[in-house]
């Protein structure tokens, strides 16, 4: 892990942040610098922006690979453990000749294959409480697609922490889950979930394509972020239904006794 904070600490030099668009970027970028709002100076700032996605598999390989054509600078992105067949169904950055590999490996190769402009950081791990803190602060924004609670809960208390917007993202069969919280503004996941729901799965019913509609979604939560285009969904939750294409929002609201976000609040206060 010190290797890997020396190495990220030369991506963000005073040369690389705010650093201007090369001609190879400026073509690449030129479709969505035409986005209103965006311009050359959003794409500079997706540019010198770092992501950190937990879990590059189904959801976290689709907002990776988007991100990724978007010209984030860094992505750093936490993930343990070898392909399976399994996860060929729906995780786009694995590769049927790369099973029994390294899964985070396959996704950085694949992302630097899509562009080469960006950097990418593969984390050989899942995010744990040991691990949170040190990653959660290299990032500007953090996305969660983990499948477990007890990563989901690390890195909201880290996000919370070190005051950094977390998209957080869940799907079940054919339907998704999508908010974004901002420390400070917005409820955090201990709110809506003080402890791990019983109900909840390593291993359930999904099709790749709910996976990747989800994973479209947290990666615009993403840019908006970044480029400050748009309303993230903050103070909401957007929840789909794919079978029927029915959307809503519902609305989520701060827990005053949660242990991690308001406690956060009376220290600051």
């Amino acid at each position: 892990m010190c290797y890997i904070l020396a190495r990220m600490s030369d991506f963000f030099s005073a040369e690389s942040l705010g650093a201007p668009l090369s001609r190879e970027e400026s073509a690449r970028y030129e479709w969505q610098m035409w986005v209103s709002g965006v311009g050359e100076s959003g794409q500079k700032k997706i540019k010198s922006a770092s992501v950190l996605v937990s879990r590059c598999g189904g959801v976290g390989g689709l907002v990776a690979c988007e991100l990724a054509a978007a010209g984030v600078g860094c992505l750093i992105l936490a993930h343990g453990g070898m392909i399976k067949e399994s996860d060929l169904n729906r995780q786009i950055l694995m590769t049927h000749d790369w099973v029994g590999r390294p899964r985070v490996e396959s996704a950085k190769r694949r992302i630097l294959e899509l562009n080469p402009c960006v950097s990418v950081e593969a984390i050989p791990e899942n995010i744990s409480p040991e691990n949170a803190a040190s990653l959660v602060s290299l990032a500007d924004v953090v996305v969660d697609c983990a499948p477990l609670f007890s990563e989901r809960f690390a890195m909201n208390d880290a996000a919370v922490r070190h005051s950094k917007p977390m998209v957080e993202c869940a799907m079940f069969d054919t339907d998704i889950h999508l908010t974004t919280f901002l420390p400070g503004q917005t409820p955090c996941l201990r709110c809506i979930y003080p402890e791990e729901p019983v109900e909840w799965k390593r291993q359930f019913p999904v099709f790749g394509a709910t996976a990747g509609a989800l994973g479209c979604l947290a990666a615009m939560e993403v840019i908006k972020i970044l480029t400050g285009i748009g309303e993230p969904l903050a103070n909401q939750m957007l929840v789909g239904d794919l079978r029927s294409m029915s959307f809503k929002k519902m609305r989520l609201r701060r827990n005053p006794s949660c242990p991690v976000c308001c406690e956060r609040l009376k220290l600051e206060g």
